[in-house]
This record gives C-alpha cells, sequence and structure tokens, in this order.
C-alpha cells in the first residue's frame, strides 16, 4: 500500500538495474495521463456520432458515458485490490494492456453495426483506464513532499488536459467529417483511429514494461485506525468527486449537441467539436496555472474560487443565447481544471497506508459521470438541453462545500 507521506525508494529489489529518478518517472508517468484524457475525452466526439448513427435520443446515448464511468463504480476496488498484490508497475502494464483490448474491440463493433458491442467496448477500455488511474495518481504523489502533491497532481493532469484539448480535433477529423450518409461508412469512421489507439496503448505498456521505477515503500505508521470508509474528509471527498466528474462529463458530453440542432444552433458537428478542444484546452491551461497558485495558495481556497466561477458561468449560459452562451460554458473549462486532482488530494491527506484504499474510493467515485449525465440526459429530452444545465450547478454547490468544510480532517 503507499502512503502520500511515503517515501520513494531508489532500490529496486526484484530487479538489477538502477532505477530512474523522481523528475524522469514523474516524465514517463505524465504519458500516462495524457492517454486516459485522450481517450476519455474521444467520448464528446463518439457520443454525438453514434446518436446520429443509431438514431437514439439524448438519454439513449448519455448510455455511453454510462457504461464507461460504471467501469468505475465495479472495477475501482478491485483494482486497488490488484495493485496492492502486483504492484504499481504491474498495475500499470495491466491496465494498459486492458485498455488496449478495448480500444481494438471497437474494429468489430464497427463491423457488425452493433451499440450493445460499442457499450462492451466502452467498459473494457474504461476498466484498464480504472486500474492506471488507481495506480498512477497516488504514486504522482508519493514522488515527492506531501506538502506540493497537490502541485504535482495538478502539474500531471495538466497533461491529461492537453489529451482532453488534442483529442476532440483529432475525433472531430476523422470522425465527424465523415458526411456520408451510408450507415457501414459512418461505422467504419471510428475503427481506424481505436485500432491505432490500441497499437500505441500496447506500445506504452512494454516501455512501462522494461523501464525500472523508483519503489514506493511506506515509513509512517497508519494514521488513521480502522477502515477508510470511515474517514470523513475521504468520504466526503468522494462526493465530490462523483459531483465533479459528472458536472463535467455532462457538459463535456453535450456541447457537440448543445452548440449544434439541440441548443444554440450555431455549427455543425465538426465544426462544433473545435470548441470543445477549447473546453478542454481551458482545463489544460487553468491546470498549469493552478499548479503555480497552489504553490503560494493553499488548495482549498483555490477549489473554493473556481467552484464559484463555475456557477456563475453556467448560469450566464443558461440565461443567454448565441455566442454569450458559448463562450461562457467553454470557459467552464478554465475553472474546472484543478477540481479533481485538489479534491483528490485533499481527500487523501493524512491516510498514511489507507492510501491505497482511499485511492479506490475516490476512483469508485467516478461513476458520477454514468449518474449524472443520465440525469441530465433525463431532463434535456424534457426540459431542453440548456435547462438540464441546472444539474451541474447543484453539483458545482457541493464542491463548494467541501472546500470550505467537508476537506477538514476529524
Amino acid at each position: 500500500m503507499v502512503s502520500i507521506n511515503a517515501k520513494v525508494n531508489q532500490v529496486d529489489n526484484q530487479s538489477s538495474g538502477k532505477p530512474m529518478n523522481f523528475k524522469a518517472a514523474l516524465g514517463l508517468l505524465t504519458s500516462l495521463f495524457f492517454m486516459w484524457g485522450f481517450l476519455t475525452c474521444m467520448n464528446d466526439i463518439l457520443i454525438p456520432h453514434l446518436k446520429g448513427l443509431f438514431d437514439l435520443s439524448i438519454t439513449q446515448a448519455m448510455l455511453v458515458q454510462f457504461t464507461f464511468f460504471g467501469a468505475y463504480f465495479l472495477m475501482s476496488l478491485p483494482a486497488g485490490a490488484i495493485i496492492g498484490k502486483i504492484g504499481y508497475k504491474m498495475g500499470i502494464v495491466s491496465g494498459l494492456m486492458v485498455a488496449g483490448v478495448g480500444a481494438a474491440m471497437f474494429y468489430p463493433a464497427a463491423e457488425f453495426h452493433s451499440y450493445g458491442f460499442f457499450l462492451c467496448a466502452f467498459f473494457v477500455l474504461a476498466s484498464g483506464i480504472v486500474i492506471l488511474q488507481v495506480a498512477a495518481n497516488p504514486y504522482v504523489a508519493a514522488l515527492g513532499t506531501p506538502e506540493t502533491a497537490s502541485s504535482r497532481l495538478n502539474l500531471t493532469q495538466g497533461f491529461n488536459a492537453l489529451g482532453t484539448t488534442v483529442a476532440p480535433i483529432f475525433g472531430g477529423w476523422l470522425i465527424l467529417n465523415n458526411t456520408s450518409q451510408d450507415l457501414a461508412s459512418q461505422a467504419a469512421a471510428v475503427q481506424v483511429p481505436y485500432v491505432g489507439l490500441a497499437i500505441t496503448l500496447v506500445v506504452i505498456a512494454l516501455v512501462f514494461a522494461f523501464v525500472k521505477l523508483p519503489k514506493i515503500q511506506d515509513t509512517d505508521e497508519v494514521k488513521a485506525e480502522g477502515s477508510a470508509w470511515k474517514i470523513r474528509h475521504l468520504i466526503l471527498g468522494a462526493v465530490g468527486i462523483f459531483t465533479y466528474v459528472g458536472a463535467e462529463v455532462s457538459i463535456g458530453s453535450a456541447l457537440v449537441m448543445y452548440f449544434g440542432d439541440e441548443g444554440l444552433h450555431l455549427f455543425k458537428e465538426a465544426e462544433a467539436a473545435q470548441y470543445v478542444a477549447i473546453f478542454w484546452g481551458g482545463a489544460m491551461v487553468g491546470r498549469f496555472i493552478g499548479s503555480a497558485v497552489m504553490q503560494k495558495i493553499s488548495a482549498a481556497k483555490v477549489l473554493a474560487f473556481n467552484s464559484v466561477m463555475v456557477a456563475i458561468l453556467i448560469v450566464i449560459s443558461m440565461l443567454t443565447t448565441g455566442y454569450v452562451a458559448l463562450w461562457s460554458i467553454v470557459l467552464v473549462g478554465l475553472f474546472n481544471s484543478i477540481m479533481f486532482p485538489t479534491i483528490f488530494t485533499l481527500a487523501i491527506d493524512g491516510l498514511g497506508k489507507h492510501t491505497s484504499q482511499g485511492s479506490g474510493i475516490l476512483c469508485l467515485a467516478i461513476v458520477g459521470g454514468a449518474v449524472v449525465p443520465m440525469i441530465m440526459g433525463i431532463l434535456a429530452d424534457r426540459f431542453g438541453l440548456a435547462n438540464s444545465f441546472v444539474v451541474a450547478i447543484v453539483c458545482y454547490g457541493y464542491i463548494l462545500f467541501y472546500a470550505l468544510k467537508g476537506h477538514k480532517h476529524n
């Protein structure tokens, strides 16, 4: 198990050779954050594509996110247990290989023209990403001092946001630009990108299999007696992760539809994808800024400020039209930026040897990305897409509570 207060041992007792230093290891780990950001954000492109391909309602299209993030609910705790046995390095390799299998499954899903097969592929892909997240987040937190863990995790999450920024451009170009009316051709547009992603994931897995990473060793006594489920600030933090991921995924999933025929009527799908890239690009910029700001200002204060700003921007978008509504919702990405890594590090602070279990609980809470978009989809089908954003406002209200009070230890 790993503690956020753990030290990283430079001697790997299970293999010969000298492990890489902290900076080199952190640099290599950023590739994982980029990849799972890229893969997750590709969902935002596939949702409108599959909606048109299979003639789905918004609620039915949101089953993509329900299936994808449902994997976090089912796989997070088993992933934590697996990593506790095989170690963080092999956990990373296993996660990459499973994700590679999931990406490869998109080829037969398109070949058989089956929405159910696509949903199965999303589940397997997400299961691999879950294993990666449970392994990589606490590993990054341990590669340095506890005081700068939030800043360090925000830095690596910046590269996660780089992946989410590139993905809509990539997906819009290769998938949404397909204007063919032939259903087989539209389905096939998914095949080449995801086969390429499968190959990339396997190659990265092989790299991690052969490099020698610093080995995490616990140096602290357990700081919390009993189960991690009894630790108040951790469980409240898990609710914070649930609401944040739910709100972010709901908004990101809706943007192409919101900018197009379902909302503002401004763009066609391929053009709207470029603004989705700006939305995630704002998150990337915000994470790099946040990494620097939190060297001087407490993480909780930055989290509180950002949650208020996001709520204001969503309200502006709901009450306006045209480019004012567009840019106010796009700017949400900038203030979303630091929320996940900040809530994560506040929640696992001081857990000692419960950190591995705590990380699993927090990744379990990412199931918010499955539940909240479905709620928003139901409201959107009934009351309109813009009005459904009220669900996100409620989520950010809880995050404000966690930043002000919920993160404090008993």
